[in-house]
C-alpha cells in the first residue's frame, strides 16, 4: 500500500466517549486512565498487549493510541451486539505523517511487525486489509491469519489529537439519535461497515 491508498483511518468506540474524545483526543491505554470512559475492549487482548514492546523505542503499546486501516473488521464484528451504543469515528489520513508513528501488519496483541510508515506501509497489501471478508471455511490456519491483517493497526504515540477527527458512522438509527445527543461531530450511518 501507499498514503494514496489511505483516505481515512478509523477508531472504534463507544458513543458515550464521544465528548471527551473530542475534548481530550484519541488517548493511548495508559492515557485513558485518567479520565473517566467505557472500554470495549476485551480483557484477555489487552492482558498481551500490556507488557509488549514497540521495537526502536523505550515505548509500550500500551503508550500508543491505536487506529485501524479498515473498520470493518474482526473487532467490529465481535462488538455487533453493541451497534447502538458504538460509533466509527473517522480520522485524517494526515496522521500518517506525525512524528513517532508506528503501523502493524496485523492485530498489535498477536506477534507482528513494528515499523515506522515509509517502511510498513509498502509492506502491506491493500486487498488483504480491505478485503471483505476473512472467514475461510476450508483453511483455519489462512482464517486466522485474515482475521490479523484486517485488524492491522496505526499507532500513535500518546494522543491523536482530536483535530484529526472529522466524522463517525453509525450502525442505525438508535445510534445515530445517541450521538447526536453527545455530539455535533457529523455523522452519519453506514450499514455497510457493521454486522
Amino acid at each position: 500500500m501507499n498514503l494514496r491508498d489511505i483516505h481515512e483511518l478509523y477508531c472504534i468506540v463507544p458513543i458515550s466517549n464521544v465528548a471527551s474524545i473530542m475534548r481530550d483526543g484519541i488517548l493511548s491505554h495508559n492515557e485513558a486512565h485518567r479520565v473517566h470512559h467505557r472500554s470495549i475492549a476485551e480483557q484477555g487482548v489487552q492482558e498481551r498487549r500490556q507488557n509488549k514492546k514497540i521495537p526502536g523505542t523505550n515505548k509500550r503499546l500500551h503508550d500508543y493510541a491505536n487506529l485501524y486501516f479498515d473498520a470493518h473488521n474482526p473487532m467490529l464484528s465481535a462488538r455487533r451486539d453493541m451497534n447502538d451504543t458504538i460509533c466509527v469515528l473517522r480520522i485524517k489520513s494526515d496522521v500518517l505523517s506525525l512524528e513517532g508513528v508506528i503501523v502493524t501488519d496485523q492485530n498489535a496483541s498477536r506477534d507482528c511487525w513494528f515499523k515506522s510508515v515509509s517502511e510498513g506501509l509498502p509492506l502491506l497489501k491493500h486487498s488483504e486489509i480491505f478485503a471483505a471478508f476473512w472467514i475461510n471455511r476450508e483453511d483455519s490456519r489462512e482464517e486466522y491469519r485474515m482475521k490479523g491483517i484486517k485488524c492491522a493497526e496505526v499507532l500513535v504515540p500518546k494522543c491523536v489529537n482530536c483535530s484529526y477527527i472529522f466524522g463517525a458512522y453509525v450502525a442505525n438509527t438508535t445510534a445515530l439519535n445517541n450521538f447526536r445527543q453527545v455530539s455535533t461531530l457529523l455523522v452519519k450511518i453506514k450499514e455497510s461497515i457493521f454486522f
